[in-house]
């Protein structure tokens, strides 16, 4: 039988555990590894191809749809207004059924005529669509280019 026992001592530190401090270390370089290549603005973007696209589009079947600032919508330099549209749609649709459609918005128009236009499209049928776009400087006098 033991009679002292040394659970009463007090020991002090001379070393400094240094695992955890580590630990912490490679926990922080692996954050940082995998939150680095989030930051980068660029985006790559792969353009999906299908060997049954149809590439031709005959001139005489685009249609232009201008929308102005004031939200006048304006088919084949015909004003045309919001409610009619879709008639309108539908009687070239039934007229010509490889119709492609051009849209041409402004550049401050609200996004919600934009996609108003586009639902009228939708429920004529008529599934080929493109935006026209401006040149981002106004000055320049080029004619806008189509993008698909």
């Amino acid at each position: 039988m033991r009679r002292f026992s040394t659970h009463g001592t007090l020991h002090t530190l001379s070393e400094l555990n240094v695992t955890p401090l580590l630990d912490l270390a490679f926990v922080l370089l692996i954050i940082f590894m995998i939150t680095t290549p989030l930051l980068e603005n660029s985006m790559e973007l792969v353009v999906p191809s299908s060997s049954t696209a149809h590439h031709e589009v005959k001139p005489s079947e685009v249609q232009m749809i201008l929308i102005d600032r004031n939200e006048i919508i304006t088919m084949n330099k015909n004003i045309v207004p919001l409610d009619q549209l879709l008639g309108c749609l539908q009687e070239l649709k039934e007229a010509q059924p490889g119709i492609s459609i051009v849209i041409r918005p402004h550049r401050d128009l609200p996004i919600q005529q934009f996609i108003s236009i586009m639902d009228i499209l939708q429920k004529a049928g008529i599934t080929k669509v493109g935006v026209m776009t401006h040149p981002e400087d106004s000055s320049i006098t080029h004619p806008p280019t189509a993008t698909r």
